[in-house]
């Protein structure tokens, strides 16, 4: 006889995960590849999206959806990044031009 069920812990504890893997990714996806790396993650949450509609499991599912709109989030994320490099907040890539 199962008392407890873990998955909503497991959900909060992997999303939390999910969101902190996000924004190191944000930072270095900018400073290599500035915004036009935008589309990667509007594919990666189209994927998420579609994963998680056809995953019966509804932790996996679950899962997928929080991965698909963290890089849909991720996507507002990049431009925003831009911004804070062009304040000076985060390094700037010397290899590229940044336009103002």
């Amino acid at each position: 006889m199962d008392i407890l069920n873990f998955d909503g812990l497991i959900i909060g504890i992997c999303t939390f995960l999910i969101i902190g893997v996000f924004h190191p990714v944000v930072v270095k996806a900018e400073y290599y590849w500035g915004t036009k790396c935008w589309w990667i993650f509007l594919v990666l949450g189209v994927a998420g999206t579609i994963a998680s509609l056809f995953i019966e499991n509804v932790l996996l599912s679950s899962l997928c959806g929080v991965f698909a709109f963290s890089s849909f989030w991720t996507i507002k994320e990049v431009f925003e990044q831009e911004k804070r490099v062009k304040k000076g907040w985060f390094p700037k890539n010397p290899k590229r031009t940044y336009h103002k």
